[in-house]
This record gives C-alpha cells, structure tokens and sequence, in this order.
C-alpha cells in the first residue's frame, strides 16, 4: 500500500540523490549542479516577490550583480578574500540596494513596477558597464575564491568542485527553510493577503507598503547571496549579469516551475539550467544549437499551454492522487 506521505518520501529521495551526486559524477557535472543550485537560489528570491507577494519584477538582476560586483571590488587580487566578511558585506550591500530602489518602486503598481523596476537595473547596468568601477565592459576577475577561516582553521576549501558543490547544497537548503517558516509565519500571511486583495488588507489597518517594502528587501538579499555564489564560481563578473535579460531568466525558471511553489522555483532552476545544456549541445541539434533559444522558448510555451502550474503544480497534483486514500466508509471490503 502507497503512504500517504509519499510527497514527503519524493522529497527526501531527491534531495538523498543531489547529496550523492558528486561521489559519482565527473568535476563538470558537479560544476554544473553548482550552477543550478545557485540560481535555485536566485528563483527563490524571485518567487517571493512574484508567487507569493504578486509584485513581478524585471530588476531582480541587479542584486545579484551588485554582490558579485562587491566581492570582486573588495577582494585582494592575488589573494583570498575572507568569506566571513565578504558574504555579510555583498548581502547587505544589495540590501540596501534594494531598500533603495524599493522604497520608490514599491508605490506603484502592475505595469508601471514592472517598467520602474526595469528601469533601476537598467540604471545601474550603465553605472558598472559606462565606468571604470566595474571594469566597463570587460568586467573584473576574481582570482582566488573565498577562504573560510575559523581561527586558523579551514573547515571549506571553495576551490574544491565537490567542497563548493556541498557549500551550495547547504546555502540553498537553508534558503529553502528559511523563506518556508517565513511563509508560514504572521508576516508571510500578510503577503499571500496583499497578494490576493492589496485594497482589503489596506482597509483592515495593515502597513501594505511595509510589508512589501520588506519581501523586496529580503528578496534582493536573497538575490545577492546568488550573485555572491555565481562570482565565487565562475571568478568573473561583468554588466551582462545585471543585465534585465538575467532578470527575465530567472522569471522563466519561476514560470516553469510553478509560481507561489518555492519547490516549484527549484524545479524550475533545474529544469531551465539541463534544457539549456541539452538545446545548446551541437551533438543534438548540430548547427541549429546556436539557436538553442528558439527550441527553449517554443518548448516553454508548450509546457506553460499544459501545465498552467507549472512544472511544480503537475507534480503536486500527481503526488496528491497517488497518495490518496479514501474514507474507510467509501472503501468496499469483501471480507
């Protein structure tokens, strides 16, 4: 007989194989799952905004390029930065940079926040593309990864894939419990109302502004710990990563995976990231594979037209049937 905690079970069988993963798959692969974990990460602050609080944005980018942006500016050259002290600061730098923009983005609504928001990260695009702070177009190199250190002690070696790869693997479960207890609690609660009807939650006496203001704030950190991530990486940040492409990206890895799901967001990520890999490998589509974003985006629309929830919500729906039980009184027995 199926438990009924099937969903749960699927869960802890897929998160058992991505811890398993890098015992037996090749440094690429492992670099790859990286990847996809850390712009997990970057769903994730995203579908706070979309999902959960209905605000969508296209300017989601420039918080995750303003923290790569710190970590490149404030790291030695031929030396590892500390990650202590480097990870709060490019956090809190697009914190702040998101209490900013927000403060003046978050009183409009609909249309407008989406071009306003469009706007500050086309803004500030130009600040690290059109001047020598970001290295202009040629963007700057970061030689050497963070170094965690404990009193002498280094517990993490970023410079290890499989060391990197687990670092990813437990930011992004944290992210995961994180916005999942916040969802649930008083203050996720006011966001699903705003979400719904923003007019009755304001007649009722709640701050909406403050609310918003707020899962913008905690988006963009969110963001930032991803761009932090993805500098770490890669060892180079350049304007194309605040660029509002990298923002509508993110937007079709939500879409995909299910919006107002944070495992849908997930999903999403994964799905994107090995579709890409997939399309983009001239062994399958040969010539064609620099057009891989013509088969993405004609396959993306499909998957939309027949799954409305996304990714994430047909998975619901099954994991739901599969684990139904009736009542006993519905039940025939021929004993």
């Amino acid at each position: 007989m199926i438990p009924i905690s099937l969903p749960r079970t699927a869960l802890l069988a897929a998160l058992l194989a991505i811890v398993l993963f890098p015992l037996i798959g090749a440094t690429f692969y492992v670099q790859l799952g990286a990847k996809i974990m850390i712009m997990a990460i970057f769903a994730l602050s995203l579908d706070l905004l979309v999902g959960h609080t209905g605000l969508v944005s296209l300017g989601q980018a420039a918080y995750f390029g303003v923290a790569a942006y710190v970590l490149a500016l404030i790291s030695p050259q031929y030396e590892a930065a500390n990650l202590w002290l480097t990870l709060p600061a490019a956090m809190a730098v697009a914190a702040v940079a998101a209490l900013i923009i927000g403060f003046l983005v978050v009183r409009t609504a609909g249309v407008y926040f989406i071009m306003v928001t469009l706007a500050f990260a086309q803004m500030l695009y130009s600040v690290f593309h059109d001047t020598k702070l970001g290295g202009g177009s040629d963007g700057i190199y970061i030689y050497v990864r963070p170094e965690l250190n404990i009193a002498g002690f280094k517990p993490l070696d970023l410079e290890n894939p499989m060391q990197f790869y687990y670092f990813v693997l437990i930011l992004l479960a944290v992210v995961y419990a994180f916005l999942n207890r916040v969802l649930h609690a008083p203050f996720g609660r006011a966001l699903a109302g705003i979400r719904l009807n923003e007019q009755r939650m304001r007649s009722i006496g709640f701050p909406v502004f403050s609310y918003k203001l707020g899962a913008f704030v905690l988006a963009g950190a969110l963001a930032g710990l991803a761009g932090y991530l993805a500098a770490c990486q890669f060892g180079f940040v350049n304007p194309d990563i605040l660029a509002w492409q990298q923002s509508g990206v993110v937007l079709m890895m939500v879409i995909l995976g299910g919006m107002g799901r944070l495992h849908g967001a997930v999903l999403g990520a994964f799905s994107y990231v090995l579709l890409q890999e997939v399309f983009s490998a001239p062994a399958l589509l040969g010539a064609y594979a620099k057009h891989w974003q013509l088969v993405m985006g004609s396959l993306i629309v499909m998957i939309v037209l027949v799954f409305p929830h996304g990714i994430g919500g047909f998975l619901d729906i099954v994991l739901r049937r599969i684990s139904y039980r009736p009542p006993s009184s519905a039940r025939t027995d021929g004993t």
